[in-house]
């Protein structure tokens, strides 16, 4: 396979999850349910315990063989160590996601994907503080299709120079777990700039 190809062929397997909350669980579900292998991870032991009790009651229902597995961490380290994707559901505030964007960044291998949601921040302040800011991308919709008759529809937000094969992947990832797509450049005004040159300055 030569260069091109390879860069190309990236597939997500392995999901780490950070923050086994509501949404979390909500979506380490899904992905399990989708075929994924999934890692959750929260520092709060109830949590985890909850995730793995619906995991239990969820591929009860699942027919043999088609379900993806569901593994606890109790550290961000142990979650990502060997991820494809690693999805943050920590509050969507700035210190917060820099915070834990820099944890995954340092403790991921390098292909690694860094994927959060957000509604209120830029995914090119975010990506400008890590080391892989190509591998970067932001969610904004219903990530969890549900009993929904539609499939929901998903914004997926990327820094400019994004890696293309991220953007299949992510787009493939996220088609298998039931949601439209639409993959667009951050449109948000960035605040940070850390490693960021804008044009014209």
């Amino acid at each position: 396979m030569d260069a091109a190809a390879a860069r190309t062929s990236f597939e997500i397997e392995r999901v780490a999850i950070i923050g086994a909350g509501v949404a979390g669980r909500s979506f380490a579900l899904a992905c399990a349910a989708a075929g994924f292998d999934v890692v959750l991870e929260d520092v709060m032991p109830a949590n985890l315990r909850r995730a793995e009790a619906e995991y239990s009651d969820m591929s009860a229902d699942v027919v043999s063989g088609h379900a993806g597995s569901l593994e606890l961490a109790s550290t961000v380290e142990d979650a990502v160590r060997e991820a494809d994707v690693a999805v943050d559901f920590v509050p969507d505030e700035l210190e917060s996601k820099l915070e834990i964007f820099s944890m995954i960044d340092r403790m991921a291998p390098p292909k690694t994907i860094l994927c959060t949601p957000s509604y209120a921040l830029s995914i090119t302040d975010l990506a400008s503080c890590v080391y892989r800011p190509d591998r970067c991308v932001a969610v904004r919709g219903t990530l969890v299709r549900g009993d929904a008759a539609e499939p929901p529809m998903v914004r997926m937000l990327y820094p400019i120079g994004a890696n293309n094969s991220v953007l299949l992947a992510m787009d493939r990832f996220l088609r298998r777990l039931g949601v439209e797509l639409l993959a667009e450049t951050d449109p948000d005004v960035p605040v940070l700039m850390k490693n960021v040159s804008i044009a014209g300055r």
